[in-house]
C-alpha cells in the first residue's frame, strides 16, 4: 500500500511541475523581466550596495517596528541555502543529466524576480501585530489579489505542511546516525528539541543563528569546492560544454545515468532549483515582512542577493564538484555524491558531512517551523500553536523512518500547490509592485533612526 501511495504521489508531483509548475516559473518570471526591464540582472550591483548598507545598521534586539533588516534576511537565506543545495540539487543532474544545471541556472534568473515581487507584495500588506511589529505573506496579499478569505487560508494550510521540513529532517537524522554511529532515536530527539528552541523564538531568533552558522558555512564549503574545481581544472571546459549541449539535446546514457530527453532535463533543473531556492512558495514572503525596513523595494530586494546566493554559488559548488570529478554517473543515493567528491581531496569527510548537513538543515527546518507557527497562529489564534507543534512533532517522527525521496516528493507537491496559488496572486496584483529602488534620502526619510556602527557590532 505504501509503495503504490508512493508513486501516486510520485505520479501528482509530475503532473503538477510539468503542467503548472514550470510554465509558471517560466512564463511569468519570463514576463515580469521584461516588464520591469530586467530588474534582477540591471540592479544587482545596488542589490549588493543594499546589503552592504544594512551591515552598517546596528542590531540593538529591540528595533521599533520589526526586526533587524539583516535578521529577517539571514532568516530567510536559512531556509533558502539548506541540504537541498548539497543533496537534493544533486538529483537534478542524477535524472536530467548535466543540462539540467542549465535550467536551474535559468530558473534562478526566472526566480529572482518573482522571489522579489511576493516579498514585495508580502511588505506592501502586511499589518501591525500586538506584538509591536508586522505580519504580512501571502495571505494578506492574496486576500487583495482573490478578494476572498478562502484561498489565504488554503495557503496557510500548505505553508503548515511546507513549514514541517520532513525531508531535510530526515536527510540530517539519517547522515549523522549513518556515519557517526550515534542511536538514531537519540539523534531525533535532541534535533526536535533544538527545532522547537529556535522556531519558538520566532524570526529574531532563527536569523540570530542563521547569521552566525550560515556565512561559516559558505565560506568554508565553496573553499573547498574551488580547491577541488582546481584540482580538476582540466576538466572543466569539458563539463561546461556538456552543460549547454545536454541542455538542448538531452544526454545519452552513461555509467550509472540511464540518460534523459530534453523535456527531462528541463523539468528536473527547473522544479529542483525551485525547490533549493524556495521560488513562489511564499515563506520569504512572511519572513522579510517582519523587518523594520519601512520602504518595500529594499527589503525586497535581499530576495534577489538570496537567490544568487543559494543558485550561483553554492548550487553550482555542488554539482561542479559531481561533473568535474565524474561522480554523478554513479548509481548511489545523491547525498553521498558530493561527500564522495570532496572525499577525494579532503579527509574525514564522513565527520565533516553530516556538520556541513546539520548546520544547513537546522537552518532550513528552523526558518520553515517558524513561518508554519505564524501560519497556524493565522488560522486559529488561540489553539493553532499547540496543534502545530504536536503536528510537526508527529509529522517528523514519521518521516525520519522513511525513505528521504518519499519526503522530498510531499515537500515537493506542498511547493507547487503554494507555487501555482502564489503565482496567480503575483500575475494579478502585476500592476502594483513597484521596481523602483528607493534613493538614500528617501529611505533615510521614511526608515526608523538606527544608528549605525561598525560590521564587528552586526
Amino acid at each position: 500500500m505504501l509503495t503504490e501511495l508512493s508513486s501516486r504521489l510520485d505520479l501528482l508531483e509530475d503532473i503538477l511541475w510539468t503542467y503548472c509548475g514550470v510554465p509558471i516559473v517560466m512564463l511569468l518570471g519570463l514576463y515580469l523581466s521584461i516588464k520591469s526591464g530586467f530588474f534582477q540582472i540591471r540592479h544587482l550591483p545596488t542589490v549588493f550596495k543594499t546589503f552592504l548598507g544594512f551591515l552598517r545598521v546596528r542590531d540593538s534586539g529591540q528595533e521599533k517596528g520589526g526586526v533587524h533588516p539583516l535578521k529577517a534576511f539571514f532568516a530567510a537565506v536559512g531556509g533558502c541555502v539548506g541540504i537541498g543545495n548539497i543533496v537534493g540539487i544533486c538529483t537534478a543532474v542524477q535524472l536530467g543529466g548535466p543540462g539540467a544545471l542549465f535550467w536551474i541556472w535559468m530558473t534562478a534568473i526566472a526566480g529572482m524576480i518573482l522571489k522579489y515581487s511576493e516579498v514585495y507584495l508580502g511588505l506592501r500588506y502586511r499589518v501591525p501585530n500586538g506584538s509591536g511589529g508586522y505580519n504580512g505573506g501571502p495571505m494578506y496579499f492574496l486576500q487583495k489579489a482573490f478578494n476572498n478569505t478562502w484561498v489565504p487560508k488554503l495557503v496557510c494550510i500548505l505553508l503548515c505542511v511546507y513549514g514541517v521540513e520532513v525531508y531535510q529532517f530526515s536527510v540530517i537524522s539519517t547522515s549523522i546516525t549513518g556515519n557517526l554511529g550515534i542511536n538514531s532515536y537519540l539523534v531525533i530527539g535532541v534535533l526536535l528539541a533544538l527545532v522547537i528552541f529556535a522556531g519558538s523564538g520566532g524570526v529574531r531568533r532563527v536569523g540570530s543563528i542563521s547569521s552566525t552558522s550560515l556565512p561559516i558555512f559558505v565560506v568554508l564549503y565553496v573553499g573547498m569546492g574551488m580547491w577541488v574545481l582546481l584540482n580538476n581544472l582540466p576538466a572543466l571546459p569539458g563539463v561546461v560544454s556538456q552543460v549547454f549541449t545536454s541542455a538542448f539535446s538531452g544526454h545519452a546514457a552513461v555509467g550509472g545515468f540511464v540518460g534523459a530527453g530534453v523535456m527531462s532535463t528541463m523539468s528536473y533543473g527547473i522544479r529542483r532549483g525551485c525547490y533549493t531556492g524556495d521560488i513562489g512558495v511564499g515563506y520569504a514572503s512572511v519572513i522579510h515582512s517582519e523587518s523594520s525596513v519601512q520602504i518595500p523595494e529594499k527589503q525586497a530586494s535581499l530576495a534577489i542577493f538570496d537567490i544568487f546566493l543559494d543558485t550561483f554559488i553554492v548550487c553550482t559548488t555542488s554539482l561542479f564538484l559531481i561533473l568535474t570529478t565524474g561522480i554523478w554517473q554513479e548509481p548511489i543515493e545523491a547525498g553521498m555524491l558530493v561527500q564522495l567528491s570532496l572525499g577525494e581531496y579532503f579527509p574525514y569527510m564522513h565527520f565533516f558531512m553530516p556538520l556541513f548537513l546539520f548546520m544547513l538543515g537546522y537552518n532550513t527546518i528552523n526558518a520553515y517551523f517558524c513561518v508554519g507557527l505564524k501560519c497556524a497562529e493565522h488560522l486559529s489564534p488561540k489553539y493553532g500553536r499547540a496543534v502545530y507543534y504536536a503536528y510537526a512533532v508527529l509529522a517528523l517522527l514519521i518521516f525520519s523512518f522513511m525513505g528521504t525521496s518519499q519526503a522530498q516528493t510531499v515537500m515537493a507537491i506542498a511547493g507547487v500547490s503554494l507555487l501555482i496559488i502564489n503565482g496567480c496572486g503575483i500575475f494579478m496584483l502585476r500592476h502594483e509592485i513597484s521596481f523602483d529602488l528607493a534613493s538614500e534620502s528617501r529611505a533615510r526619510e521614511q526608515e526608523p533612526l538606527l544608528s549605525k556602527v561598525s560590521l564587528e557590532q552586526v
